[in-house]
């Protein structure tokens, strides 16, 4: 029999919970749902406003992301789940007060819709596609007739989708650094503009990459804004806020967070974009590429440092 002295009452292994259960998995579908829905929130919005010829990519290539993420994402949180054969008792239900509950419903809903889009588009993204079965040209001309309502369906999906990443983490109110209202707004406006950074890689177009750019240089602004509210609302809290905050500002995630998310990922990249809209040459791929790692490596840090922080009794 071992003999233990404890001099605290507290941080004892067993005794106390200290749970880290979040890993790679859901950083990854974090920052795929968001990018996914950024996508799709801007095909629609330019497809409503008639757009079509102008924001090819953004309409059209570019959605080919979308599908992809969203399936690559629900695997990865597939892989998280502990009992993976009763995943299906998530559709038994709808709670309104449970993140989980509607992020469930709208991937439920987003996933194959994302599909239809891209099949709608099919012929004119892959030209050499030769559709030889007459109920698969029947079914794209079906799917083309209805974009417009596939459109104004995409349009509050892609933005709950965005929004659900960030209140799935402020729904906890055990780990202080996520119990922020300011998470859901601040995962849509990162997922908007990862998915603007996405829209400009595949873009051709001078017309379609000056649009892009400034719209995702006022996301960027307001990314940037919002984090400091959040941090702003920390320093302002309790106790065991301003722990939270210390983990980020002067802590084992301080690197992590302002080299790699806010100078990488949005400063610079801020910074090249107002570079290329006043007229100098800037290789768009740079700034695209630095907005996408710094999207990452901020849910990385988000659910990493934010299973670190906990209220002590």
């Amino acid at each position: 029999m071992q003999e233990e002295i404890f001099i605290s009452g507290r941080h004892l292994p067993k005794i106390d919970p200290f749970l880290e259960i979040w890993h790679w998995q859901i950083s990854t579908y974090l920052f795929l749902g968001g990018l996914s829905a950024g996508i799709l929130f801007f095909a629609a919005l330019f497809y409503l406003l008639g757009k079509e010829n102008d924001m090819k990519a953004t309409i059209k290539t570019a959605t080919i992301i979308a599908p992809l993420a969203l399936i690559i994402g629900l695997g990865t949180l597939f892989i998280d789940l502990s009992h993976k054969l009763y995943f299906w008792r998530l559709y038994t239900t709808v709670r309104i007060t449970s993140p989980m509950s509607w992020g469930a419903w709208v991937l439920l809903l987003i996933t194959p819709l994302s599909i239809l889009w891209v099949l709608s588009y099919s012929t004119e993204i892959f030209p050499s596609l030769n559709l030889k079965f007459s109920w698969l040209k029947n079914f794209q001309s079906f799917l083309i007739k209805n974009r417009k309502l596939m459109a104004i369906a995409l349009i509050p999906l892609s933005i709950i989708l965005g929004v659900y990443t960030g209140i799935l983490l402020s729904a906890f109110n055990a780990r202080p650094l996520w119990n922020n209202a300011i998470l859901g707004p601040l995962f849509l406006t990162s997922g908007l503009s990862t998915g603007a950074a996405s829209i400009l890689l595949f873009s051709k177009s001078h017309f379609e990459r000056k649009i892009m750019s400034k719209i995702d240089l006022a996301l960027i602004f307001i990314e940037l804004f919002l984090i400091t509210h959040m941090l702003m609302g920390m320093y302002a809290g309790s106790q065991v806020q301003l722990e939270a905050m210390q983990i980020l500002v002067s802590g084992d995630y301080t690197v992590m967070f302002f080299v790699f998310v806010i100078i990488l990922g949005l400063l610079i990249p801020a910074v090249l974009e107002l570079t290329e809209l006043i007229g100098f040459k800037v290789p768009i791929i740079i700034p695209s590429l630095l907005v996408l790692m710094g999207g990452l490596i901020f849910r990385i840090v988000m659910i990493n440092a934010g299973q670190l922080t906990r209220y002590l009794y």
